[in-house]
């Protein structure tokens, strides 16, 4: 899928350039050696190479979000169990965000999941990272729950999960 985004969806408080265009394509192992530099610079606890590579081998969806240039702009993995989809893994690369490409994503999974005929997705997110949770609570997801003591720190205590839902049809 190659779309070219609208004004509103690329925000004018822009931090870098804005592709004029990005398609969606298929994590493949290729990829890897780009994505991985990008999962290090925006999270304190990084997946690694084996968790990428173990989530596809498990036949989880993994689509990555890459602009005209071959830049890759983001990616989400998520997995489907019965009627459900988990969010397991949404990033956009540090250069672009802020620019409504986390939307973006999250609107790919809304459409993924419905083509599953998925009623729910379900995600954690750092009880801190109040950002992230802003934009999920802007796309409809419900804070439902905690998760204790649920992500590592690099010193100290577990930090707790928030657990979300966004109910896709009823």
């Amino acid at each position: 899928m190659t779309f070219s985004p609208s004004t509103s969806s690329t925000p004018a408080d822009r931090q870098g350039s804005v592709p004029e265009r990005v398609r969606f394509e298929p994590l493949n192992a290729l990829w890897l050696d780009h994505l991985l530099p990008v999962e290090h610079q925006a999270y304190s606890h990084p997946w690694s190479r084996g968790n990428f590579i173990d989530a596809m081998a498990a036949g989880n969806e993994t689509q990555l979000l890459v602009s005209d240039q071959g830049e890759l702009v983001g990616y989400f993995v998520a997995m489907v169990v019965l009627d459900e989809v988990h969010l397991l893994n949404i990033t956009v690369a540090p250069a672009y965000q802020r620019q409504g490409w986390a939307r973006i994503l999250l609107d790919a999974l809304a459409l993924w999941a419905r083509q599953r005929q998925a009623r729910w997705i379900w995600l954690e997110v750092r009880e801190s990272n109040l950002r992230a949770r802003a934009i999920y609570s802007t796309h409809g997801f419900q804070e439902v729950g905690l998760r204790k003591n649920y992500y590592p720190m690099h010193d100290g205590p577990r930090e707790h999960a928030v657990l979300m839902s966004l109910e896709l049809w009823s």
